[in-house]
């Protein structure tokens, strides 16, 4: 239920900001609006204060909005009601009409971005597990345990890390510009700060996608390699183990953190472990032999004990000024990696995979509000990007479609033809079926553990 109630409260504010950007910059050009409606078909609920006003409507399929103006393509028009008609209004007024929903969702992205940073977001801190071997991580000399303190472009003018999210960010953006990373990290157990590089450039654009991560060697934060509860008759407890144990090697190979002995376990199905571990100041030996599952297709250890303990926290918070700024930021850097994204699986070197659809988006929504407020903020500018920037796309039956109708009749003197925008139509329809099949089957295709 918190899913549905996330997901419906979710299109509820991006459609209804969207719209009420075209409806508030219609009405400032003198353009009458006869209808705002959240949601497409059967109206459920209408008011309108007089025949004479707009009609404000929520209909049944909460899947967008439309504002509906005064318009001599669409209908009759009175003498009288003539200066108010849309189609009447010189270009300028008719381009900023259109591109006010869109730039409505980039606003409320900045002040959404704003408010999570206003309030303050506990994220983990930028210290990471063992990288993968052999991944581009490993190769840089990132170890377990090391703490990411900085990064740079050029290896000369450096930023903070505030958090492993922000790090991810940052490793994101460089692998989409192939160009590589340079970062500062530390570890506990070794003295000094390290300078790394991070050959982001040997990222190929098609692997930018949601296991960028994991191959580039960046996994779960760091977690040490103790034991949490330990479930009764299961193959840890039969072993021996207890909750506190902190496990120092197997199979004779030491152990760096949580994430490696977790994958230790998920690859020793039915196979006896040879396992050291440290307790009460006590090093004690003992062997244990995993249950297998399958977990998708695969079939992986289980132990039946919880591993790991929880990541260290900082809490990222910023105050009114540097608040707004950041969210501005954020909301230019969201929108020009949409772009890039956009950019590359047009031209085939970026998964298809990574288009998502309602399902997928009502799934974050519900885990963005059960983690608190900031993070559901924070969602929802991700979103309002999205949204901002799909709607600017050359296409026809988006806004962006409409504003390249204006640039041809700028640059020409003369309106696109019926015939020509008939076509266009129909084909821009034609190109969102398509994108919304791939969305939502990429949506079912996730939520089957096949993506």
């Amino acid at each position: 239920m918190t899913t549905v109630l996330a997901f419906l409260l979710t299109l509820g504010v991006l459609i209804v900001v969207h719209e009420w950007g075209h409806y508030r910059v219609a009405r400032a050009f003198g353009v009458k609006v006869l209808r705002f409606s959240v949601g497409f078909g059967r109206v459920i609920w209408r008011r309108q204060k007089s025949a004479d006003d707009t009609e404000f409507v929520v209909s049944a399929l909460p899947l967008g909005g439309y504002v509906r103006m005064l318009d001599e393509r669409e209908g009759a028009v009175a003498p009288r009601e003539l200066s108010q008609a849309f189609n009447r209004k010189p270009l300028h007024a008719r381009a900023a009409i259109v591109a006010a929903g869109p730039a409505a969702n980039l606003i409320l992205a900045v002040l959404l971005y704003a408010a999570a940073h206003w309030i303050g977001i506990d994220e983990p801190k930028a210290v990471l597990s063992a990288p993968t071997t052999g991944s581009l991580a490993d190769r840089a000399g990132l170890r377990a345990g090391d703490w990411v303190q900085a990064w740079s472009a050029d290896g000369a003018q450096w930023s903070d890390v505030r958090s492993l999210p922000d790090l991810r960010w940052r490793v994101t953006q460089a692998a989409l510009q192939g160009e590589p990373l340079h970062l500062l990290a530390s570890n506990g157990a070794a003295q000094g700060v390290r300078s790394l590089k991070l050959a982001l450039d040997e990222v190929a654009g098609s692997d930018v996608d949601a296991a960028l991560m994991q191959r580039i060697g960046l996994g779960a934060p760091y977690s040490e390699p103790r034991l949490g509860e330990v479930k009764t008759g299961g193959p840890a407890a039969a072993a021996g183990l207890r909750a506190g144990d902190l496990v120092l090697a197997v199979n004779g190979q030491p152990i760096a953190d949580a994430q490696s002995l977790r994958e230790r376990i998920r690859a020793s199905a039915e196979r006896t472990m040879a396992w050291r571990v440290q307790r009460d100041g006590r090093t004690i030996e003992l062997e244990l032999r995993p249950r297998s599952t399958i977990d998708g297709e695969q079939r992986v250890g289980r132990i039946d004990a919880f591993v790991g303990q929880a990541p260290e926290m900082v809490t990222v918070r910023h105050g009114a000024i540097d608040g707004l700024l950041q969210g501005a930021e954020r909301t230019w850097e969201v929108s020009a990696l949409t772009v890039r994204m956009l950019g590359r699986m047009l031209i085939g070197e970026a998964s298809l995979k990574n288009l998502s659809g309602p399902i997928t988006i009502a799934d974050y929504a519900g885990q963005s509000v059960e983690r608190g407020l900031a993070y559901y903020l924070g969602f929802l500018a991700l979103v309002s990007v999205s949204l901002g920037v799909l709607n600017l796309l050359p296409l026809p039956m988006l806004d962006g479609g409409h504003l390249m109708y204006y640039l041809f009749e700028g640059l020409t003197g003369r309106p696109v033809s019926e015939w020509w925008l008939k076509w266009l139509q129909r084909g821009g329809a034609l190109i969102m079926l398509l994108l919304m099949t791939l969305a939502l089957s990429n949506d079912v295709a996730r939520l089957l553990g096949l993506h």
